[in-house]
């Protein structure tokens, strides 16, 4: 991700967390709080230690960061994102976290208008 598009401070994290709405399914959490001072969305992901050893969580990082950045001009912006890695996600392939993500998304009614999503 793009410098502009990172959440990275501990006090913005807990800012959503406070402040913000939750989504979530099976595999992940979604937390959005609306950002009108910031021009596009900033996203942060989290794995938490119970998921897996260091390797896994990086990996899945990664692997959520590149669905995002793929398709980032899908994602409303104005908003700031949190999106968290439950443990079912270990098992899954790239095509499944990434229908599993977007339907979380989706499911916050957090897409842009007009747009929709290949399946």
């Amino acid at each position: 991700m793009e410098k502009e598009y990172r959440l990275a401070k501990r006090e913005d994290f807990n800012k959503i967390y406070r402040y913000g709405k939750s989504m979530a399914n099976h595999q992940f959490v979604l937390y959005y709080l609306p950002q009108p001072k910031f021009e596009k969305f900033r996203l942060g992901v989290s794995v938490s230690k119970k998921v897996g050893n260091a390797v896994v969580r990086n990996r899945l990082r990664r692997m959520m960061k590149e669905i995002i950045r793929l398709k980032k001009d899908q994602m409303t912006p104005h908003y700031d994102y949190i999106l968290l890695a439950r443990k079912p996600v270990v098992e899954m392939e790239y095509a499944e976290m990434e229908k599993s993500i977007w339907h979380v998304i989706r499911k916050a009614s957090l897409l842009k208008r007009n747009d929709t999503i290949k399946k």
